[in-house]
């Protein structure tokens, strides 16, 4: 607690000042742009690795970042998502899972959560993707299942995020776009799902682009850094690039 309370007064003496304006903006309403369905872990901050200030995601997290389908379990995350699309009117949704995922590790082996009850229960709303991954996929390593999991489990939350009526009724309208993304905790680099290609490709930023907008330090950062090349994992998958233009995501 002692942390926490001091990070609260860091927060009051330094960063609260410098967004005064915002925080009075947002006391009385908040208009998000985008619902981010992605995991509990610790590790895993969406407004952070977006650079996304208060007031612009809403963001639901849970075990796995589930999405249960609509008919068969009405809760929280259910909840969550018809109050985003139908009150607050965001125009996205991004399921975004994340690189050495626990949840998708227990789904790989089951015993490892056999005595949390609650937890076994939950992960069956990903059995989906474990099916998938032992009915089409051929690999060796638990690395290699755990990344083609990871995958899979994004693409059938997608799914399931159709059954919900709010959800489906947008898409069909045009008016809301659903996205699966993967975050990589060590790189920093997302993949995307591509439904065309089915697949998850790289995002990448034009550079000239994004460094526009920034500081004349983070700016120059940008330039001198070298970007990273893909990972094994990534070639192994034939995984090609793909450049977002701009900064808004």
């Amino acid at each position: 607690m002692e942390k926490l309370i001091k990070g609260f007064e860091l927060f009051r003496k330094v960063t609260y000042p410098t967004k005064q304006r915002l925080f009075k903006k947002l006391a009385s309403a908040q208009a998000p742009h985008t619902l981010v369905i992605t995991c509990a872990d610790s590790r895993v901050v969406p407004e952070y690795f977006t650079s996304s200030d208060p007031g612009q995601l809403f963001v639901v997290r849970n075990v796995g970042n589930i999405v249960p389908p609509y008919a068969q379990f009405t809760g929280g995350v259910s909840a969550a998502i018809e109050y985003a699309v139908v009150a607050l009117g965001v125009k996205d949704i991004v399921i975004c899972g994340h690189s050495d995922c626990g949840a998708m590790k227990a789904t790989l082996n089951p015993a490892s959560v056999s005595e949390m009850q609650a937890v076994a229960a939950w992960l069956r709303h990903a059995e989906v993707a474990k099916h998938v991954l032992d009915e089409n996929y051929t690999l060796d390593s638990n690395a290699s299942r755990l990344y083609a999991l990871t995958e899979e489990n994004v693409i059938a939350q997608l799914d399931h995020l159709r059954t919900h009526p709010s959800v489906a009724a947008r898409i069909a309208s045009g008016k809301l776009g659903i996205h699966g993304w993967i975050y990589d905790i060590e790189t920093a680099d997302i993949r995307v799902f591509d439904p065309d290609e089915r697949k998850f490709v790289t995002l990448e930023i034009q550079d000239d682009t994004i460094t526009a907008k920034l500081p004349v330090a983070a700016a120059d950062a940008l330039a001198e850094g070298k970007r990273r090349p893909s990972t094994a994992a990534s070639r192994a998958n034939g995984i090609r690039a793909v450049v977002y233009a701009g900064t808004d995501l």
